[in-house]
């Protein structure tokens, strides 16, 4: 990432780099009071510690080869200034069974308001590549 990024870019770069870390004390400093975590299939977390916790079972370990950010800055139906961060790039780690991955893409999607997240939406290959199997009927806020 170029020093010349977006200080909004940047600073979901750093987040990213301390959930990867699991420095997840430190990352929940850059969330607002009720964030939402959206993770493919509709699991819905409002804590890093609840999204690391039901994210066991699903792989090894995952980390992001974070290629791109975009920012855009929008004014929100209530009337607050919010900016949009958008973070793409490829998926790499280790399957429960130890048989690495690689290049499988993701995008994620922050809203900032007052530079802390209160939403990440996040999109990713696994299930269709098989790393993890997709749920048929997930229920929101159950981890999978």
């Amino acid at each position: 990432m170029s020093s010349e990024q977006h200080p909004a870019a940047t600073a979901i770069d750093t987040y990213l780099q301390l959930c990867e870390d699991r420095d997840l004390d430190t990352a929940t400093g850059y969330l607002a009071e009720g964030a939402q975590l959206i993770f493919p299939g509709k699991r819905t977390y409002s804590s890093l510690k609840e999204m690391a916790q039901a994210s066991k079972g699903r792989y090894a370990w995952v980390r992001k080869h974070r290629t791109d950010y975009s920012v855009g800055e929008r004014t929100a139906p209530d009337g607050i200034q919010e900016q949009i961060v958008t973070s793409i790039g490829t998926l790499y780690g280790e399957k429960l069974d130890g048989t690495p991955f690689e290049g499988i893409r993701y995008i994620d999607v922050f809203t900032l308001r007052d530079g802390r997240i209160v939403r990440q939406e996040v999109w990713n290959d696994l299930a269709e590549t098989g790393i993890t199997q997709a749920s048929a009927q997930p229920s929101e806020g159950t981890p999978q």
